[in-house]
C-alpha cells in the first residue's frame, strides 16, 4: 500500500533538492520568524513548490507546512518540512533536509527524509520498511544503556527539563553520547549507527516523516513519558529494545525532581 504516494513523494524530494542546492552555500537571504526562529529563501521556495505539486496531483488533501500553515481539511493530509535544520543550513553545515510526510485517518503512512548535502534520502511506507538509498535499515540491538550510543539536540533545554537529571544520568551511563540535532539523529536510530536520540520539542512537521521511517525500521519515538508524539512536546526514539527502561528513568526523574522542596 501507499507504493504510488511514495514514489510521489520521492519525486517531490527530487525537486526539492534542485532548488535547496541551489542556494545552499550560496547567497540567500535569512530573516527572523515571530517564533524567532530562522527562514531562508529556501525554505520559502522548496515549500511553495511541494504545496503547488500537491494541489495538482492530489487536490483533495490537505497540505500542513511549516512556513504555509495549514490548507484543507481532509482524513489525508501531507506534512512537509522544507528545510529541517535552517539554522545549519545558513550556517553552512551539511545536516539538513527536506521532510515529507502523508497521514492518513491521523496515522503516518509514509515518510521520506531527503538529506542532500549528505548524499543520503531515507524513505519508508507502512507496511513496506525502511530504506536509505534504497538499501533496507534496521535498528540496532542494544539492550543495555551501557552498550548505547545515545545523541541529543538542545542540551540546555534537556538538562533545564524536570527530567534533566534522567538525561544526565542518560548520557553519563551510556557507551558513548553526541550531539546530533534536527533529523539525522533520528535517522541515525533508523539505520542501526545510534541507539537513541532524545529532543526536548519538536513540531507535527519536525517528527511526521521520521515516526514511519522509525517504526519501519523496527524503532520506537514517543513522548519522553512514553505516550504518543505531540506538535510542541518532547520526543525519544530509540531501537525499541531500550525504549520502556529509558522511559521510566526519565519519569523517575520527573518526579524527583516535582517532589524536590523549593528553594527559599
Amino acid at each position: 500500500m501507499f507504493e504510488s504516494e511514495l514514489a510521489f513523494a520521492l519525486e517531490l524530494a527530487d525537486a526539492a533538492r534542485e532548488i535547496s542546492m541551489g542556494f545552499f552555500r550560496g547567497a540567500f537571504e535569512v530573516r527572523e520568524k515571530v517564533d524567532k526562529t530562522p527562514v531562508t529563501e529556501a525554505d520559502v521556495a522548496v515549500e511553495a513548490m511541494i504545496r503547488e505539486r500537491l494541489h495538482e496531483r492530489f487536490p483533495r488533501d490537505g497540505v500542513t507546512g511549516e512556513e504555509g500553515g495549514v490548507e484543507g481539511a481532509s482524513a489525508r493530509r501531507w506534512i512537509v518540512d522544507p528545510i529541517d535544520g535552517t539554522r545549519n543550513f545558513a550556517d553552512g553545515v551539511q545536516i539538513w533536509g527536506t521532510l515529507i510526510a502523508l497521514e492518513q485517518d491521523a496515522e503516518i503512512v509514509v515518510g521520506v527524509a531527503d538529506a542532500p548535502a549528505l548524499g543520503e534520502r531515507y524513505a519508508a511506507a507502512r507496511g513496506s520498511g525502511a530504506t536509505l538509498d534504497d538499501e533496507p535499515i534496521r535498528v540496532s540491538r542494544a539492550d543495555r544503556v551501557r552498550r548505547a550510543f545515545v545523541v541529543y539536540a538542545e542540551l540546555s533545554d534537556l538538562l533545564e527539563a524536570p527530567t534533566g537529571t534522567g538525561v544526565t544520568d542518560l548520557l553519563r551511563e551510556a557507551r558513548r553520547e553526541r550531539g546530533f540535532g534536527d533529523f539525522w539523529g533520528h535517522m541515525l536510530v533508523a539505520r542501526g549507527s545510534a541507539d537513541v536520540m532524545i529532543e526536548p520539542e519538536l513540531a507535527t512537521w519536525d517528527f511526521a516523516a521520521l515516526k514511519v521511517i522509525v517504526e519501519e525500521a523496527g524503532g520506537r519515538m514517543t513522548r519522553f513519558d512514553g505516550g504518543p508524539v505531540e506538535h510542541g512536546m518532547s520526543v525519544l526514539t530509540t531501537n525499541g529494545v531500550l525504549h520502556d527502561e529509558i522511559v521510566a528513568r526519565l519519569a523517575h526523574a520527573a518526579r524527583a525532581g516535582a517532589a524536590e522542596p523549593a528553594e527559599a
